[in-house]
C-alpha cells in the first residue's frame, strides 16, 4: 500500500480571496481548483520517488494527484483531517484499474478529475492523440473511466484540463462537450479560463425553465412513469436530469 502524506518543504504561500466563494455551487468551484497554489501533497511509493501537485486552499479542499485507488484517499485523510479532497485518478498505469473502488461512504473525497499528461509518460506513448487532433482511445477511455467512477462513487465528476490557455474557443468547445458529457466541472490551469469554464456550465434561462416544469409535473403526478411537458413525452431520467440542471443552477 502507498503511503502518502505532506511535504512541509514543498509548501508555497497562497494569497487566495475566499469570501466569494464560500456561496458558489460545486460547479462554480470545481472550475477554480486548480488556480489556486498551495500546499503540495507527495505520495512515497515504498521509496523516494515523490508526486506533487497543488493543493488547494478555496474552501480547504485539497487535490490529490496520481491516486491509484480509493486507499490513497483514505490515507491522505489520516494524515491531514476530513478535509475534502479531490483526486486526480488516471495518471498511472494502475490507476485505470481502480476507478470503482471509490465508492467508500467515509471518505472525505468530493471530487474526481482525469489527466492525459502524466498518463501518456507513464504508458511511454509518444503522442497521446489521434491524427486529426482528437485524443485517442486510451486517452478517450480513462476520461469516460473517471466520469463514470465519480458517479459510482457519489462525488463530482470535474473534466481535465485545457492546455492551451489562449484558444478561448477550443476550451469553450471542450467545456461544452464535458458538459453533455455529465460533467459538472472543468479544472482551469490559467484564471482567464475561469468565465468561460463557467458559461459552459451554467444552464441556460431556457434549460432552467424545462427543469421547473419538468419538475413540477412529476411533482403534481407523483406516479407517473410517463408525462407530456411542452408537447413533449418525458419520462423518471429526464425527471433526474431536470433536477441535475436545477442544481447546477443555484
Amino acid at each position: 500500500m502507498r503511503q502518502i502524506g505532506l511535504q512541509p518543504d514543498s509548501v508555497e504561500a497562497a494569497e487566495v480571496d475566499e469570501s466569494p466563494l464560500r456561496d458558489e455551487t460545486p460547479r462554480l468551484l470545481a472550475t477554480r481548483l486548480a488556480v489556486a497554489k498551495a500546499e503540495r501533497v507527495a505520495a512515497n511509493h515504498g521509496g523516494s520517488h515523490v508526486l506533487g501537485a497543488d493543493t488547494v486552499v478555496a474552501l480547504g479542499r485539497r487535490v490529490l494527484p496520481k491516486a491509484e485507488s480509493g486507499a490513497d484517499v483514505i490515507q491522505l485523510a489520516h494524515r491531514t483531517g476530513n478535509i475534502p479532497i479531490h483526486a486526480i485518478v488516471t495518471e498511472t498505469a494502475a490507476s485505470l484499474f481502480g476507478l470503482l473502488s471509490y465508492r467508500d461512504p467515509k471518505s472525505p473525497l468530493a471530487a474526481m478529475s482525469w489527466g492525459a499528461e502524466d498518463l501518456s509518460a507513464a504508458l511511454g506513448a509518444s503522442s497521446k492523440q489521434e491524427a486529426g487532433g482528437d485524443l485517442s482511445f486510451t486517452y478517450k477511455l480513462a476520461r469516460s473511466l473517471c466520469l463514470a467512477g465519480a458517479v459510482a462513487a457519489g462525488v463530482q465528476p470535474v473534466d481535465g484540463i485545457f492546455a492551451d490557455f489562449k484558444d478561448t474557443k477550443g476550451l469553450k468547445a471542450e467545456a461544452e462537450a464535458a458538459r453533455r458529457d455529465g460533467f459538472t466541472g472543468k479544472l482551469a490551469i490559467h484564471p482567464a479560463q475561469v468565465p468561460i469554464i463557467n458559461a459552459a456550465f451554467t444552464p441556460s434561462a431556457d434549460d432552467v425553465r424545462h427543469a421547473k416544469e419538468v419538475v413540477a409535473a412529476f411533482e403534481a403526478h407523483p406516479k407517473a412513469g410517463v408525462l407530456s411537458v411542452g408537447g413533449k413525452m418525458v419520462d423518471r431520467p429526464h425527471l433526474m436530469q431536470a433536477r441535475r440542471i436545477l442544481e447546477r443552477a443555484r
